[in-house]
């Protein structure tokens, strides 16, 4: 049986919160962490961060290639400030710039890559991948050399991954620096006309050199001394979309930032439903994708941890039980695959659609959509888990009860058991990687995505096991992990506070992004002993005070996304 839990307190005016921003300035000399030489493993250590500054210091050159040219060292300018937007809450905003660094657009040569699955994700990597392998690089490089054009190899390092190989990752293949990308695009399409596949690139998305700037802002939510709520919120309706700062505005919250990951198009199931595990007010929403990371709120966030969770449900009648593998998303697809008999994977596997041939889905009263169609058999049932009606699958879920649609085996299943006025219990279990169960409470929420970037203190990124990047397929992954991107970002600190982060990305001679590496070293400069990946991307957005505060990188604006984490102030 589910219990649905209303909102009813009243909302305050954001005018009476407290304000006070703060700038200074000072020098110092430290280790440099947005160089590329934290991908090597070098800290940082940002007094600026907790100063609320700016600052100069000198970083040494990226491990792994030689630096742009003429950039035997390259300069770092630190600027930060800090918003107290309540007490218990700040939010930093910070500039890091690197003015030594020279980037450009480059051609590059397109490797043939080895996928098995396809994608309707535009942050996902395509068939064609920007590194191939040794032996394909020394030939590409010879047959450009005979076409007349003067290619480059680089090597691209494996990160210090938890789970994954370390050395040699793969190689790319460039042609020139240009200036503008129109030059790049010109040259590009000689290579085409030589029988090539290509791609422009702005050099700053890679690690083996300096960003040129980093656009970051870090909110800081103390428990012990803040007098509101932190939640995570699908806002009602897990079958919609809403931006972050949407969402921010009719909450009246002080911070809101993008959560997890969720289903942008009908072609991957139901647009706006979660791709891992959620829970809003208590209710489990969505179900787990394998074992992932996820940011779990106790009693109003008065506690604050990261997990990897998994999540299990069954349908039972009398003696007889069913195992139900989604909640709240299409029957038969499993994006972000990892679930048990899900095809051709039961590991999370990121941007991906994994079937389920005998899929039974619960549908709760958070779905305010119309239910899916097609083949298989619907029990409706009410709030005391009797059966209300069994047929054909359609309509839409009752306001206090829910729903369960089958197909294959499981419609079987339903046809068997969900006989009208008998009743089915549902049983749902939320479980720690450790196996401890994960009681929610009214007040209690979880937001995930992937993967862990900090444990204990340290970085310990499981980008294999949590199915970020597949060690044997090279190619999968590497842009949105590798690569420069915007993310945003959870962690938590020794004092139990909670810390959102975002940094923007994709803007060239802009702020350029992180890595999934820097982004694990930047949360432990934070001091996080806990820290995760949320979704990113163009999904990556902060709202302050209701007002978007970042810069999307979509063209069109802010993305609309599934789950938000909102910091609502005292008596919200």
């Amino acid at each position: 049986m589910r219990h649905i839990h209303v909102q009813g307190a009243a909302r305050s005016s954001a005018g009476v919160r407290a304000r006070l921003a703060t700038t200074v300035v000072f020098a110092v000399t430290a280790p440099a962490f947005l160089s590329g030489a934290a991908e090597a493993g070098s800290a940082y250590t940002p007094t600026g961060h907790t100063a609320h500054a700016a600052r100069t210091v000198q970083a040494a050159p990226a491990a792994q290639a030689a630096p742009a040219a003429g950039t035997a060292k390259a300069a770092v300018i630190e600027r930060w400030t800090t918003q107290t937007l309540a007490p218990g809450v700040t939010v930093r905003t910070g500039i890091v710039l690197h003015p030594g660094a020279r980037h450009s657009w480059t051609v590059t040569v397109q490797a043939p890559s080895k996928s098995r699955w396809t994608s309707n994700d535009p942050d996902a990597p395509l068939s064609w991948a920007e590194v191939g392998t040794l032996g394909w690089a020394r030939t590409t490089v010879r047959d450009l050399t005979r076409a007349g054009l003067k290619p480059r190899q680089e090597s691209v390092q494996w990160p210090r991954f938890a789970d994954t190989p370390h050395g040699l990752l793969g190689v790319r293949v460039r042609i020139g620096r240009f200036a503008t990308q129109q030059e790049a695009k010109t040259a590009a399409s000689a290579v085409v006309a030589a029988g090539f596949h290509t791609t422009v690139t702005w050099t700053g998305y890679d690690i083996q050199e300096p960003a040129d700037r980093e656009n970051i802002r870090v909110a800081v939510i103390d428990p012990k001394t803040f007098e509101g709520r932190i939640e995570a919120t699908h806002h009602g309706n897990v079958a919609r979309r809403e931006t972050t700062t949407a969402v921010a505005r009719e909450l009246d919250s002080l911070v809101g930032v993008n959560g997890g990951f969720f289903v942008m198009t009908q072609a991957d199931g139901v647009p706006g439903t979660m791709t891992g595990i959620g829970a809003y007010r208590g209710e489990l929403e969505s179900m787990a994708s394998g074992s992932r990371s996820a940011l779990v709120i106790e009693d109003g966030g008065r506690a604050l941890r990261i997990e990897d969770l998994t999540s299990t449900a069954t349908a039972r009648s009398g003696k007889a039980a069913y195992r139900i593998q989604g909640i709240n998303r299409l029957p038969g697809t499993v994006r972000g695959c990892g679930r048990p008999g899900s095809t051709p994977s039961e590991h999370p596997w990121q941007d991906v659609n994994c079937r389920l041939a005998d899929d039974m889905v619960q549908f709760t009263p958070a779905f305010q959509a119309g239910l899916p169609t097609g083949a298989g058999t619907q029990a409706v049932l009410n709030a005391s888990g009797q059966v209300v009606s069994v047929g054909a699958r359609g309509g839409r879920v009752p306001a206090n009860g829910h729903v369960l649609q089958g197909i294959g085996r499981a419609a079987t299943w339903l046809k068997a058991h969900a006989r009208l006025h008998s009743r089915i219990r549902v049983d749902e279990a939320v479980r720690t990687a450790a196996g401890k169960p994960v009681v929610l409470g009214g007040a209690d929420s979880i937001v995930s995505a992937a993967p862990t970037l900090v444990k204990d203190g340290r970085i310990d990124i499981d980008a294999a096991a949590e199915g970020v990047v597949d060690p044997e397929y090279t190619s999968f992954g590497y842009a949105w992990v590798h690569v420069r991107q915007p993310r945003t970002l959870a962690g938590v600190d020794k004092r139990g506070r909670l810390l959102l982060a975002t940094v923007d990305g994709r803007q060239t001679s802009g702020s350029e992004g992180f890595t999934v590496y820097e982004a694990a070293a930047f949360m432990k400069s934070l001091g996080a002993v806990q820290a995760m990946n949320l979704d990113g991307g163009g999904s990556t957005a902060m709202a302050v005070d209701g007002e978007l505060a970042n810069h999307p990188s979509d063209a069109a604006g802010e993305r609309p996304v599934g789950d938000t984490v909102q910091i609502l102030p005292a008596g919200h």
